[in-house]
């Protein structure tokens, strides 16, 4: 199995079909606020309140993540979910943007979020003499090889791979609730269904005819 139709079997089974329709509510909602400047006053789809409007807003106002932090996280991003031949990578799809607001609406991941990528980092300096960002890719994704396997991880790992969890979590789920991961899942929303008739082998089981 790939390793896109693994994440998103998983955040299937996470979120649940049933869930989408809220769930694109809230990529719309994430688009729209993108691309809304802060004094803009936000119209929220998705029966929002006028108390979480002004929540989100501020939010967006806030900073957390710095530049480079957020450059880190753009590789790993890309690196959890590429492009593909059907659909854009995980940071085309917005979620750089989505991580940034999540780690300020779920203060509890800062931490785990900034130490993991400070680990990183050191990781990267420790083996190659430079930061993640600057490392190649065949040297960046050889980091990612030894995090991203929990089942065989070493023990010194344990760090970096919670890390990659929460990273591999929060890149599944923003990738799979924006327009773009929506298309890709191929979910289509409440559409009417087509009828075409009894099949044919069901008239036929019956001595039946539409001509007749």
């Amino acid at each position: 199995m790939k390793r896109r139709d693994s994440l998103k079997a998983l955040t299937l089974s996470s979120l649940g079909i049933t869930a989408l329709n809220p769930q694109v509510a809230l990529a719309e909602q994430r688009d729209l606020e993108m691309q809304m400047p802060p004094e803009t006053p936000l119209k929220i789809p998705g029966g929002r309140t006028k108390e979480e409007a002004i929540r989100d807003a501020r939010l967006m106002k806030e900073k957390f993540l710095t530049v480079a932090e957020l450059a880190t996280i753009k590789v790993l991003v890309d690196i959890i979910i590429p492009a593909d031949e059907k659909s854009g990578s995980a940071s085309q799809a917005g979620v750089p943007d989505f991580i940034d607001f999540i780690v300020k609406d779920m203060p509890q991941n800062q931490t785990p979020l900034r130490g993991g990528l400070k680990w990183l980092d050191r990781e990267s300096s420790k083996r190659f003499g430079k930061i993640f960002t600057l490392a190649t890719k065949s040297q960046q994704i050889q980091i990612i090889d030894d995090i991203a396997y929990p089942e065989k991880a070493k023990p010194i790992y344990s760090q970096g791979v919670a890390f990659f969890n929460l990273m591999r979590n929060l890149t599944a789920s923003g990738f799979y609730t924006s327009k773009i991961g929506i298309a890709d899942i191929g979910y289509m929303g409440n559409t009417p269904n087509v009828w075409e008739g009894v099949p044919a082998d069901v008239l036929k089981q019956y001595g039946l005819s539409y001509d007749s």
